[in-house]
């Protein structure tokens, strides 16, 4: 499979230097600090899947040039969901396939599916109160979280109905972790997922590649996953 990655920061770098396990081949890489092609060259003919890891800006022009070449994506990168119905739009007008996920940790989304079964349960328990925090590298833009957005809408679907306090922290290199905890009048229950390196992301980034060659539709990794 032909791979173009689009964003050569440490996301895009750990998928190129893990291509090799998974069957795929780097067509190229996109990135204005580079120099170089954009996503619209003809340079990109025959790939099958591109990899995005840039920046909320980017988003809209480079999905939607990918999509009109029917070139399917995978999208890690977070901060665009207001544009969401209009990219819809434009993958399903293509034809094309994008797995698009804020998180691609295999642990994260099942964390996920532990979290919403959590907040069903505790949302019968009037007296427990919810809260959320997560944790990300300095450098990181948006907060919270896409991550923790995707949690906090997992939790109101399940039916925790009540306020649910959310707070960011962004110091040093930290990775990526999320917390979710109900606090009651005598107790404390709470669920942490610690990414301990970024080759989670980039391992799953890969297995949504794999998976989405060939299809065409809006996906998620619990649609990569069978969840």
């Amino acid at each position: 499979m032909r791979l173009l990655i689009v964003g050569y920061g440490r996301m895009g770098k750990l998928v190129e230097s893990l291509a090799g396990e998974y069957d795929c081949q780097v067509a190229g890489i996109v990135d204005p600090l580079v120099g170089g092609e954009d996503v619209t060259s003809d340079r990109w003919r025959g790939v099958d899947v591109a990899v995005d890891f840039t920046s909320p800006a980017a988003v809209m022009s480079n999905v939607s040039a990918l999509a009109r070449r029917k070139i399917n994506v995978v999208l890690g990168t977070t901060g665009w969901s207001e544009h969401e119905t209009e990219l819809r739009k434009v993958v399903a007008a293509a034809g094309s396939g994008i797995v698009a996920a804020p998180n691609f940790s295999t642990g994260v989304v099942l964390f996920e599916a532990m979290v919403a079964q959590a907040a069903a349960l505790f949302a019968r328990q009037g007296e427990f109160g919810a809260f959320l925090h997560e944790s990300h590298h300095a450098a990181k833009k948006d907060a919270p979280s896409g991550t923790a957005l995707l949690l906090k809408r997992s939790m109101e679907h399940s039916g925790f109905s009540r306020a649910i306090d959310v707070s960011s922290t962004r110091a040093g290199y930290i990775p990526g972790t999320h917390t979710v905890g109900f606090d009651g009048p005598a107790e404390t229950i709470t669920l942490t997922h610690a990414a301990r390196d970024r080759t989670a992301f980039a391992r799953g980034a890969l297995v949504a590649a794999q998976w989405v060659n060939g299809k065409s539709g809006w996906y998620t990794m619990k649609d990569v996953l069978g969840l």
